[in-house]
């Protein structure tokens, strides 16, 4: 037969209790020093998620770039005029030049590896508007359009890139992956983007929305 708890010698009783006595104390310990973590907490233990703020900050910018966004019919003669004053007027400075928030309504009329120029009517035929459209998103635009997210904000030059980055994607994966494999050269679109104006007569805009109308 099986031996009981209390059919064994003393001595052997005594390391079965102290044995018994000191797993509930670690247990006990280790419930103590549980933390549970929020996900900002998290991300603080583990390292930056630049998926986790990209999908946390890109509906903010979105908002704010169509909130605050300048018809291009009315920012082109002004930029033309001072690509300085019109930076200040309308949009936050990055470095080289500012970047401005911008609506437009026009007919796409040429395509180059993801990139569509744009036709707006009644805009001078001296600015050139392109627009990413493609399976490669370039440059920070949509980082740095609010002004409010700061080299400060990130531990170091690469999360501030990679957090740029990350954007770049989710505005891919929410705004341009339902127009993949489209031709829409000869459409309409309407688009709210935001662009760095560095030279007045060349806009490369980066959309946080496209709406094509026909």
């Amino acid at each position: 037969m099986p031996a009981t708890l209390n059919s064994l010698p003393a001595n052997k009783r005594m390391k079965v209790y102290v044995a018994g006595v000191c797993a509930l104390a670690l247990m006990a310990l280790m419930a103590f020093d549980t933390k549970v973590l929020s996900l900002a907490e998290l991300e603080g233990e583990v390292g930056f998620s630049p998926e986790n703020f990209a999908q946390q900050s890109f509906p903010e910018i979105k908002e704010y770039i169509e909130t605050n966004a300048v018809e291009a019919n009315v920012l082109a003669p002004e930029a033309l005029e001072s690509a300085g004053a019109s930076g200040e007027k309308y949009g936050v400075p990055s470095g080289i030049g500012h970047v401005i928030p911008v609506t437009l309504t026009g007919v796409v009329v040429d395509e180059k590896s993801g990139i569509y120029t744009v036709n707006v009517a009644d805009m001078s035929d001296e600015i050139v508007i392109r627009v990413q459209a493609g399976s490669a998103i370039n440059g920070t635009t949509l980082r740095d359009t609010t002004g409010d997210i700061q080299f400060s904000d990130f531990t170091n030059q690469i999360e501030y890139q990679n957090a740029g980055a990350a954007l770049n994607e989710e505005m891919k994966r929410q705004i341009l992956s339902e127009m993949a494999g489209q031709d829409l050269t000869g459409k309409t679109l309407v688009i709210a983007g935001s662009f760095n104006m560095i030279n007045p007569k060349n806009w490369l805009i980066t959309p946080v929305s496209i709406a094509i109308t026909d």
